[in-house]
């Protein structure tokens, strides 16, 4: 980003930060004032499915065309879900310990996310058991394609079944919620979040690009030198034991 838009960005992140401050303190939670830790929490999670869905469409544009550069954007945008993800679940543990007393509930939500970061784990792991481009970023698209289904599952699926029983309030889609306040306080940091996202997702495709040149530069050095069996070897005469050496 230019310098212009690194202040504007840098301004919205200020009045957003204000504005969680100037929100009330939210009901139903046993320490309503330490409740704003959802104002980083939810679009931390918010984003984790925004990067989970371009990765997956990315994964699938790198089986069909320009394999180098979507395979670089599958990653990239794994690699933000992935910090995302990190970021959700370390201010949701600390959200538990917060409101319900313990780092660790065992709550359905808290251990479905937990799956879904193992989950973003595995691709990387994929992604580095291949040596091959090619086969890393067929192999990696195909699992990226498979677990985006699951992912979504554990997301929005699992944790609002009937019989499954959770600590976290039903605040999306529900009239009594969070006041008004709340969430155009969310949705003012989502925004500035995706923003320093995007910025980061742009700067990781172009490293993971750079990279790849690199590689293919240090195969092309290596099959242009000269192999041992193409050296001309001259025959030496070493003299025998008991001849002198001549000087």
């Amino acid at each position: 980003m230019r310098n212009p838009l690194n202040l504007l960005l840098l301004l919205a992140m200020a009045g957003a930060t204000v504005l969680s401050f100037l929100a009330p303190p939210a009901k139903g939670f046993q320490e309503p004032d330490l409740a704003r830790i959802i104002f980083f929490h939810l679009p931390c999670a918010f984003a984790t499915t925004a990067f989970l869905f371009f990765g997956a469409f990315a994964a699938i544009r790198s089986l069909q065309a320009d394999r180098l550069l979507w395979d670089a954007r599958a990653e990239a945008a794994h690699s933000m879900a992935a910090g995302m993800a990190i970021a959700t679940m370390l201010s949701g543990i600390l959200f538990s310990k917060v409101q319900w007393g313990a780092w660790w509930q065992n709550d359905p939500r808290q251990t479905s996310f937990l799956l879904v970061l193992l989950i973003l784990g595995a691709y990387f792991a994929i992604r580095a058991a291949f040596q091959d481009p090619e086969r890393r970023a067929r192999n990696s698209a195909a699992y990226s394609v498979g677990s985006l289904l699951p992912n979504l599952f554990l997301i929005f699926v699992f944790p609002r079944l009937p019989q499954i029983s959770t600590f976290h309030p039903e605040v999306i889609g529900k009239p009594g919620g969070f006041d008004p306040i709340y969430w155009r306080t969310i949705l003012a940091v989502f925004a500035c979040l995706m923003v320093a996202a995007a910025w980061a997702y742009r700067q990781r495709v172009r490293a993971i690009l750079l990279e790849e040149r690199l590689e293919q530069l240090d195969a092309e050095l290596d099959s242009r030198k000269p192999s041992s069996a193409d050296r001309v070897v001259r025959a030496v005469r070493l003299p025998e034991p008991d001849e002198p050496a001549h000087r």
